[in-house]
């Protein structure tokens, strides 16, 4: 009997989890099985392999092969192993020394011809083999440079069984691979200026304290008034993300399958369509991949024509907001993918779009327009921090020169504010709560008696309440005030109005 044992690695959301490779071959009749919970792709592993290790010049065993992938309580997905499964069998049979697989792990699919293709998640196997103290990981070769981005690994990139093989014998030299030099998470054309929005003041201003706490914003208008336009500037006012952000946001690409080679530097921008899934929104299906919401983590994720989307799937965006992340209850299990997102969404104020608006005639009923704006649930609304008018411009702001200011210097003022809220609290306005906001909150004698007097008036919630101080808080940080004036309260007080444009 010759037993052999390689490491791998499961992708479980888009953190990685050891999994052990052993390979029993003994007399009887000849036979290949797969066992340890794997699914239907992992079972198609045993025809993947033997003919890859065939194709590559070796002699599959002709006796009973028995593949355990262990700990066996944890579902294997995917064809990541085949790799390492086929590197067990070779060591089991004799072909390679199975004492040089120790020290290592390996993932990798491998094709008919004996290559090697890419993987799901190779950013957070590098991670998962540092903090395990492996030092060595055998990757495909086109994933290799996003997995030496995480550093402290020895990451080899392979193309094919045989060019692994001839690794571990020693026979054959790989340079180890060098951190990719990454891109854009979805969104990059930085000629998106503020600077060519003509008008607009107020939901550019709004904008900027958005992109300064990281506020969710709701804005409402008629066609045609630039929603879509301001929102599509918003990530140019962003603060650059840090080290710890792009490996975040790198994970979350990597486990789509959506990396080009190397840690993702700026923030994404995601604009699904209102005919979007639950699942394409929130993540999740029988082969789990991150959803829309996740892959905007600390980007923007921009939802037009809110009302349009399907009340199901914007109910599944109720936790994300609140928490950060997506939670997936599964048979098998419990998967976390992370979201913290600002939410930018743009609305019509009614059906046809021209309630309230000069220049046209509304053609809807009432009915039909308090059908149209239920379609947006209060809990969710309340997880909006700033609504915005947008109204239609004039004709001198169309035609008249374009003054407004550029998306630099109002990125200077939003990296200020959010560096001082970094300083102060580790963490953006937004994500301030409990007894922490209360203390950081401090407001002067005039602007606790206004706040006071709109509890009463507007009947706000709890959480409403605490959204307030939040974004009070971001207006003061854009100010360079330490305490929170009776102006920031007004200020913020202006963007909470539920009087949407024609209401």
């Amino acid at each position: 009997m010759a037993v052999c044992r390689a490491r791998s690695l499961a992708l479980v959301g888009v953190e990685a989890v050891p999994v052990e490779v052993e390979v029993d071959i003994s007399a009887g009749l000849p036979g290949f099985s797969i066992v340890g919970l794997p699914d239907a792709a992992v079972q198609e592993a045993r025809e993947r392999v033997r003919v890859a290790i065939s194709n590559a010049g070796y002699r599959f065993p002709p006796r009973k092969v028995v593949v355990n992938l262990a700990p066996a309580n944890l579902r294997k997905e995917g064809p990541t192993f085949d790799l390492p499964i086929a590197l067990a069998i070779l060591g089991a049979s004799g072909v390679l020394d199975g004492q040089s697989l120790e020290g290592c792990a390996a993932a990798g699919e491998l094709s008919l011809d004996g290559g090697v293709r890419g993987i799901r998640g190779a950013l957070s196997m590098a991670e998962r083999v540092f903090a395990e103290g492996i030092p060595r990981l055998l990757l495909p070769a086109r994933n290799a440079a996003e997995a030496a981005c995480m550093g402290g690994v020895e990451v080899l990139g392979v193309g094919s069984l045989r060019e692994a093989v001839g690794f571990l014998e020693g026979s054959t030299s790989i340079e180890p691979a060098v951190p990719g030099r990454g891109g854009e998470a979805g969104w990059g054309d930085t000629e998106e200026d503020f600077a060519d929005v003509a008008g607009q003041e107020f939901a550019k201003r709004a904008l900027e304290v958005a992109a300064a706490g990281g506020h969710n914003v709701l804005m409402c208008g008629p066609p045609g008034s630039g929603k879509t336009m301001l929102a599509r500037r918003l990530p140019g006012i962003l603060p650059p993300m840090t080290l710890q952000e792009s490996i975040e946001v790198t994970k979350v690409y990597s486990a789509a399958g959506q990396t080009d080679g190397g840690l993702l530097r700026v923030r994404p921008f995601r604009a699904p369509h209102h005919t979007i899934s639950t699942l394409g929104l929130a993540g999740g299906g029988s082969n789990p991949r991150p959803g829309e919401v996740s892959l905007a983590h600390h980007g923007v994720l921009f939802l037009d024509e809110l009302p349009e989307f399907s009340r199901r799937t914007l109910e599944v965006l109720r936790q994300p907001l609140e928490d950060g992340e997506v939670t997936i209850s599964r048979v098998a299990g419990t998967l976390s993918y992370p979201a913290r997102v600002t939410l930018v969404c743009s609305m019509n104020p009614c059906p046809c779009g021209y309630a309230g608006d000069s220049r046209h005639e509304c053609r809807c009923t009432p009915g039909q327009i308090e059908r149209y704006r239920s379609r947006l649930s209060g809990p969710l609304l309340d997880r909006i921090d700033l609504f915005v008018n947008v109204p239609r411009l004039k004709r001198e702001e169309l035609r008249g020169p374009v003054l407004a200011e550029g998306s630099g210097r109002i990125r200077e003022r939003v990296v200020a504010a959010r560096e001082k809220q970094i300083e102060r609290q580790r963490v953006p306005n937004s994500a301030l709560g409990g007894r922490r906001l209360r203390e950081v909150c401090r407001l002067d004698e005039p602007a606790e008696s206004l706040f006071a007097a709109a509890i009463e008036r507007l009947g706000l919630s709890g959480r409403a309440h605490d959204r307030i101080l939040r974004v009070a808080r971001t207006v003061a940080d854009l100010a360079g005030e330490d305490w929170i004036s009776a102006d920031h309260i007004a200020e913020t007080l202006n963007y909470r109005r539920m009087e949407l444009a024609g209401g």
